[in-house]
């Protein structure tokens, strides 16, 4: 993959335009801080050469003007809401949002619950917080909200949340997921600092959709890929527009909000010091593309990677139809199809010749590396191997693993773990390697490489099983497959695949 982006230079771009917009409100700025803080391997994905944590990377460079605020909806807790990504719940991952901070040396001034109404659960968190030392601060739900403006910049509404007393000049509001109300957690502090002489702005980061790159970028496109499920559009900021001439981009939520919004920030401050949706961003990513080309390749891929997901939660839950229709249009309007990925129709072509499931994997010059099912080796597990052998300059004829490490495994699966076959998984290859690795050079020098998966892009002929497509995502490694299992039955089994 191309590189396309100047990672150095976003941070340093990014951590100098924030100060601006800190100075601009005369030291004090709440920066509402959408998508993924940590580790935005979307991002990297489509921005190649963009580090999944380089947004931490950059707020480290403001580490002493920072304060991070965790905001979680009281209905989140009580529907115990989960982080697909982590397998978490919000409340959950609010914590490990505050260990982290704070291992990272950020001050943390506390967790904000929002829509709160009294929910047993939401007081029980609460507690929790309390016991280990965390303030926590209610925000209730305002009647009328966003509509009523004049009611929710009042006493009654801002008026009644609980204040958060800040005390850097950033003020980071982040949160486990979207709809927790990180906006309104903002405009409520922002209501209470002009109450006490306080001047005080706030501002949006969101990476995208880029607002200085075409509507029909597929680096934007690429972003209503990603979030199909949950129906934003991009659109030109007609207010942008308006204002200045400009054309710019943004995404139908901010627009739709921001008369709102406005309205809200010429009440609490006076008048509105943005004119646009597009104005109350601060992201600089589009300003460091450096190869246009190269980040248009990668955010292709990267839809074509979102449609064959889509396709494979079809298959497995039988819902997402609506997903999967928009997502041909949005690929029938990037010119994206099956033909850009080359690893498809070789993993298809190993599968018609063996007649078993089978994968590709691409290699940084261009080699493209098959794994075949056979009586001990999973195609998932074949793939693996044999990526290790060419990074590692081996011949892919030579066995590294020998038959003395294989066979106790085989022999575990079938007699006491009551599997149907003896093959082996991935994870379970790779210890049977590291066995190897002690007596057999080839074997430790494969082993060498297993860092050098990361980013390599992969495609299955069927759904791999849980097993190897988990070990396949900590390795880092860009998987799609087709929407079929390996072997029918009335339920999704655990595929030997």
């Amino acid at each position: 993959m191309k590189i396309g982006f100047n990672n150095e230079k976003y941070i340093t771009m990014q951590s100098e335009h924030i100060r601006e917009r800190i100075a601009k409100f005369g030291g004090k700025l709440y920066l509402e801080f959408g998508g993924k803080l940590f580790d935005d391997y979307h991002a990297s994905r489509v921005l190649p050469g963009f580090a999944p944590g380089s947004k931490i990377k950059m707020l480290q460079q403001l580490k002493e003007d920072v304060e991070m605020i965790i905001v979680v909806n009281a209905n989140d807790i009580v529907k115990n809401k989960v982080r697909g990504d982590l397998g978490i719940t919000y409340d959950e991952d609010a914590l490990r949002l505050i260990e982290i901070f704070r291992g990272l040396g950020f001050y943390v001034g506390g967790v904000v619950i929002t829509q709160f109404a009294g929910q047993e659960q939401a007081i029980a968190f609460r507690n929790k917080l309390g016991n280990v030392g965390v303030p926590s601060f209610l925000h209730y739900t305002i009647a009328g909200y966003p509509s009523d403006v004049n009611h929710i910049v009042s006493e009654n509404g801002f008026g009644k949340n609980e204040f958060v007393e800040t005390k850097k000049p950033l003020v980071v509001v982040t949160a486990p997921g979207p709809g927790s109300g990180k906006m309104a957690t903002c405009l409520s502090q922002l209501y209470h600092e002009y109450k006490r002489g306080v001047r005080a702005g706030y501002a949006k980061f969101e990476t995208f959709p880029i607002w200085n790159l075409p509507l029909k970028h597929p680096v934007n496109v690429a972003y209503e890929a990603a979030t199909v499920d949950l129906d934003d559009v991009n659109m030109i900021d007609p207010f942008h527009l308006e204002a200045y001439g400009k054309t710019t981009v943004n995404y139908n939520r901010d627009v739709e909000i921001f008369p709102v919004l406005r309205s809200m920030m010429e009440m609490i401050q006076g008048e509105s010091p943005y004119q646009s949706p597009t104005d109350m961003g601060v992201n600089m990513a589009g300003l460091c593309i450096e190869d246009d080309e190269a980040v248009r390749e990668a955010a292709k891929h990267e839809i074509l990677r979102r449609y064959y997901t889509a396709l494979v939660d079809f298959a497995r839950h039988g819902t997402g139809e609506k997903c999967i229709e928009k997502l041909e249009l949005l690929m029938q309007q990037t010119g994206v199809t099956a033909d850009i990925n080359p690893l498809i129709a070789r993993a298809a072509e190993v599968e018609r010749v063996t007649t078993t499931p089978a994968a590709a994997m691409m290699m940084d010059d261009g080699t493209i590396v098959t794994g075949k099912t056979s009586a001990l080796l999973g195609c998932a597990a074949a793939l693996v191997l044999n990526a290790l052998k060419y990074l590692a300059g081996i011949d892919k004829d030579t066995d590294i693993i020998s038959p003395n490490d294989l066979e106790p495994l085989c022999k575990l699966k079938l007699e006491h773990l009551h599997h149907h076959n003896p093959r082996l998984h991935s994870d379970e290859v790779l210890i049977a390697l590291t066995m190897s690795a002690t007596h057999n050079e080839d074997a430790a020098k494969a082993l060498k490489c297993l860092d050098m998966l990361k980013n390599k892009e992969a495609h299955f002929t069927v759904i791999p099983s849980a097993v190897d497509e988990k070990l396949y995502k900590t390795l880092g490694i860009l998987l799609s497959c087709e929407p079929k299992f390996s072997k029918k039955s009335l339920h999704i089994p655990e595929i030997d695949a």
